[in-house]
């Protein structure tokens, strides 16, 4: 089994979906938690709760990632706690489907971008300043950067950009043994967009008709991924962008 114990660990976005599976399957796991909230203080609080229940130590730390001065003191709380940081999961994002190219709004755009790739792009620059050497670097990207769908253009295009500075970063602080990487899931269930069963019923419907697998991915297939880039098995694992989707082809 994988062990992080005396790892720290900062998850963005990990208040709910992904981003709270990942926080506590790292806490399971041994290691100290930072738990990232935007607004949602009540569900921070939650998975402190059951990060606590499980003899891990946690902090909740408010911060909104599309701003650098957060970012940063989102970093500066997790040292000022732990005293180190070893593994950054850049994971916090919002989805927006079903909204052609025609359509979308400058106000649209900005705000997917500020948050998901000016987010991402400075969390993980802030990661490359702290982060101990021989730690990990964790992208979270979305299989819309890999299969291009209809009604995606903001949102696909957003999660397209930190992909490459995964490659540029993975070649800049290799020497140090740091690894970074992402992870690119399928449309992932009871979360984001599908957090409720019944939304966006006719989306679904497709995605999970391009899956050999006949489903969408669930938290626990993602965090699974996580462990891994997280762990001593993927010590020689850099600059690599992993799919997540069962073999769909969307």
């Amino acid at each position: 089994m994988n062990s992080l114990k005396n790892k720290v660990a900062l998850i963005t976005g990990s208040a709910r979906g992904l981003g709270k599976a990942i926080a506590e399957r790292y806490a399971a796991l041994g290691a100290d938690i930072v738990i990232n909230y935007s607004r949602d203080k009540a569900s921070a609080d939650e998975v402190v709760t059951n990060i606590t229940a499980m003899g891990a130590r946690v902090i909740a730390v408010q911060a909104d990632v599309s701003k650098v001065a957060d970012i940063k003191r989102l970093f500066a709380e997790a040292i000022k706690t732990f005293g180190k940081i070893d593994i950054v999961v850049a994971n916090a994002g919002i989805e927006m489907v079903e909204t052609p190219v025609t359509e979308f709004t400058e106000e649209q755009f900005d705000r997917l971008f500020s948050i998901n790739a000016k987010g991402a792009y400075f969390t993980m620059q802030q990661a490359a300043l702290t982060v101990e050497n021989n730690g990990r670097i964790i992208y979270i990207a979305s299989s819309t950067t890999a299969f291009p769908i209809p009604g995606m253009a903001i949102y696909g295009g957003s999660k397209t950009v930190p992909r490459y500075l995964v490659d540029v970063l993975s070649k800049e602080i290799g020497h140090r043994g740091v690894t970074v990487n992402s992870i690119i899931p399928f449309a992932v269930d009871h979360s984001g967009i599908f957090a409720d069963p019944n939304s966006y019923p006719e989306l679904r419907k497709s995605l999970i008709e391009s899956s050999p697998m006949k489903r969408l991915a669930e938290v626990e297939d993602v965090a699974n991924i996580a462990e891994f880039f997280a762990s001593d098995l993927s010590s020689f694992v850099n600059g690599q962008h992993l799919l997540v989707n069962g073999g769909a082809t969307q």
